[in-house]
């Protein structure tokens, strides 16, 4: 047990702290895509963003790193013209919530999470008070912005405690948050409240919420539909399955490790999580 939680701890530095110092580099490049009328996919350095723009401003859903916060005000400002009014912060993990300072410091922007995401935030030495989440909610909020109505739920003990996805109802674009790593393994931080069963419940729930013509900005990874979310449910169902059937045999965690998942799981091994770690996990 005691050589499990610290191979979790160090997957949690690994994706947490590691790629903050990787992403320092002048040569990041934030860019964008534009999936539905003024509705974008900004990319950079860390968690996949949304932004909404339009006469009642700009949403943004999570903000990356705070070595990035002006490489991302200065897209938003090419593609809009605004500063940003509101950040949705989809869990407290700092690739998705780095730049929260920046923004509530130069641009005034209002802060919004589930509860937990400011409780573990409060309770880091690294964050100000402008950083926090300014408003919180339980189980979910409703914006009325941008001639559409946005959606905001939170999915309990899935990636972490206070996971929210965001789904942009008339423009039928979700985000998911960390519920969603698209081709690849995810990481699911069982310190944080983060349950592998409660990740599959969560990723049915957000299934039977959308259509097949949603768009789906994952946490990570491409741009996604609603085919790419069923491959990814089916891809953690099945590894799920053999590590489950490796421990009924009585395998210890370092002999599945040896053993591994089957060959069709090899592509969605990546550089924070492999398939050790994805097993790790899983057992």
């Amino acid at each position: 047990m005691r050589k499990l939680l610290l191979s979790c701890v160090l997957t949690t530095l690994s994706v947490l702290a590691l790629p903050a110092a990787a992403y320092q580099s002048e040569e990041i490049i934030v860019e964008h895509n534009e999936v539905a009328d003024n509705i974008y996919m900004l990319t950079g350095a860390g968690g996949n963003m949304l932004m909404s723009s339009g006469d009642d401003g700009v949403f943004l859903v999570d903000d990356q790193y705070t070595q990035v916060a002006e490489k991302i005000a200065a897209k938003i400002e090419e593609l809009s013209g605004e500063n940003v009014r509101y950040i949705l912060n989809t869990h407290f993990h700092g690739d998705h919530v780095g730049s929260n300072m920046w923004f509530a410091n130069n641009q005034s922007s209002t802060i919004y999470a589930h509860d937990n995401v400011r409780e573990r935030l409060s309770n880091d030495d690294s964050f100000t008070e402008m950083g926090l989440p300014a408003i919180t909610f339980d189980s979910g909020i409703t914006f009325h912005f941008n001639d559409d109505t946005i959606y905001v739920f939170h999915l309990p003990a899935g990636h972490t405690d206070g996971d929210s996805a965001v789904w942009f109802k008339n423009a039928n674009v979700l985000h998911p948050g960390d519920l969603f790593f698209n081709e690849r393994f995810p990481f699911i931080d069982l310190e944080s409240g983060g349950d592998v069963d409660g990740y599959i419940a969560n990723v049915e729930d957000l299934l039977s919420r959308i259509t097949d013509d949603t768009v789906i900005i994952p946490g990570h990874g491409p741009l996604a539909n609603k085919e790419d979310y069923r491959g990814f449910l089916a891809m953690l169902k099945e590894t799920k399955a053999e590590v489950d059937t490796m421990k009924q045999q009585g395998m210890t965690l370092d002999e599945a490790k040896t053993k591994g998942l089957s060959d069709k799981w090899k592509d969605w091994s990546w550089s924070f999580i492999n398939e050790e770690r994805w097993i790790t996990t899983l057992y």
